[in-house]
């Protein structure tokens, strides 16, 4: 069975926006598509790769929400290598919640396995997502910044004192190739 003819992928899918959420689904709706990414990796263990990778999005649910597929490095970029360590291949799905009038997002990726929650807003012009502070002071917050109809860049960043000060860990460039 092909992907296209996968009775649960084309019930996930939406083709479109549900109008009941208006303007409030525009803030993720933006990236739907499919981009190709230049991306650098700052481990903590040191040594930085850097490799293309790709990310492509999609309405689900009836609209209601978006969810995302990311891939690093990109499936052209493994063929033919072994897999390391450092390769990702996760999925986030981000939905409004009125209540709170911000985005509910649980990014997940079994590759290490791991999995992460946030609570995502505009912050204008940006948008910035971050999980709540663990008992450590531990908060991540991922921002994606400059953002145009064809471009933006997300950086991922941690603070390990309560946000007073941020560590970078991973950096993305994106273009808009669908």
């Amino acid at each position: 069975m092909t992907a296209t003819a996968n009775p649960m992928l084309d019930a996930l899918y939406a083709p479109q926006a549900n109008p009941a959420l208006g303007d409030k689904l525009r803030l993720y709706d933006r990236f739907v598509g499919s981009w190709d990414l230049d991306v650098d990796y700052y481990p903590p263990t040191g040594g930085a790769p850097h490799a293309a990778a790709e990310w492509h999005f999609a309405r689900v649910l009836d609209g209601r929400a978006i969810q995302d597929v990311w891939i690093f490095p990109s499936r052209a970029a493994r063929a033919g290598h072994a897999a390391e360590p450092w390769w990702f291949y996760g999925s986030t799905f981000r939905w409004y919640d009125p209540a709170i009038d911000a985005w509910h997002i649980t990014y997940y990726e079994p590759t290490r396995p791991f999995a992460l929650q946030q609570i995502g807003r505009a912050a204008s012009p940006d948008i910035v997502q971050t999980t709540a502070e663990d008992a450590t002071g531990f908060i991540r917050r991922w921002r994606f910044v400059e953002i145009t109809e064809s471009s933006f860049r997300w950086i991922g960043d941690a603070s390990r004192d309560k946000g007073a000060t941020w560590t970078l860990e991973l950096e993305m460039r994106a273009r808009r190739i669908k």
